[in-house]
């Protein structure tokens, strides 16, 4: 029975990973993290802070903020517990506090859990590759009104994996308002909408010369995510110290 820990149990996705869990024969939450402990009922432990859990789990698995980072990584290393990374938002430093971190223990990090948006991103890279600069790269990416950080960290790990295709890497446009000059070819244009419930949506555009081909990826419920993290946490669990990302686990 692998032990979990959930940082940001109180949070929107860390109840629909306990949901998921519950679920699961081969887990059981050791305990749960979150600062904010109003209105919390769970029939497992929880803290404000991850060090006064004093017992031993098997993994962590992080739906929180990117400002608990540090904290969750200098846990995971003084206790040697794998760490699942599905928070979004993460800075460029942030990524090499993780990459750091991960020389002394396992760490498993994707802006997107889901299966279905890594096998997007294969798909995109694979489009690239083919079209090359003959066609201008737009990606739309939607969800709720809620969501904080935008551009999604979806769309950069899209974009990122597109550019790792390219010969010549392409400079990302958040948006046009303003601009008054034609589009470039050497850029890929990212937006963001946010409304309603909106889970996720995301929507490559490669537009040619009188044709268009969109590859689009939607999610219906948050489970998808909290599946996908149950899934990494496994693969993890049984890992050395190392980075590892959806890419192992598909290759896995």
């Amino acid at each position: 029975m692998l032990k979990v820990i959930i940082n940001g149990c109180n949070g929107k996705m860390g109840q629909v990973l306990a949901n998921q869990i519950a679920q699961d024969k081969e887990l059981e939450i050791a305990a749960g993290i979150d600062r904010n402990l109003q209105g919390i009922t769970a029939n497992f432990p929880i803290f404000k802070n991850i060090f006064d859990f004093k017992e031993k789990a098997d993994v962590i698995i992080d739906f929180s903020r990117p400002e608990a980072l540090d904290s969750l990584l200098d846990y995971a290393i003084k206790t040697n517990t794998p760490l699942v990374i599905a928070t979004t938002g993460l800075s460029t430093q942030d990524m090499n506090n993780i990459r750091n971190a991960s020389i002394n223990v396992p760490i498993f990090q994707s802006a997107n859990m889901s299966i279905g948006i890594n096998v997007l991103s294969k798909l995109v890279q694979e489009a690239a590759k083919i079209v090359g600069n003959s066609y201008d790269i737009e990606i739309v990416e939607k969800h709720h009104n809620l969501k904080v950080d935008a551009p999604s960290g979806t769309a950069f790990l899209i974009a990122d994996k597109i550019n790792d295709s390219l010969k010549t890497p392409k400079k990302y446009i958040f948006g046009r308002h303003t601009k008054t000059d034609k589009r470039n070819e050497n850029e890929i244009g990212i937006h963001s909408i946010r409304g309603g419930t909106i889970v996720g949506e995301h929507t490559v555009i490669f537009a040619g010369n009188d044709e268009a081909i969109e590859i689009s990826h939607i999610a219906s419920s948050k489970n998808i995510f909290a599946l996908g993290a149950i899934r990494a946490a496994k693969f993890i669990s049984k890992k050395e110290p190392g980075y590892y990302n959806m890419d192992d686990l598909i290759k896995n």
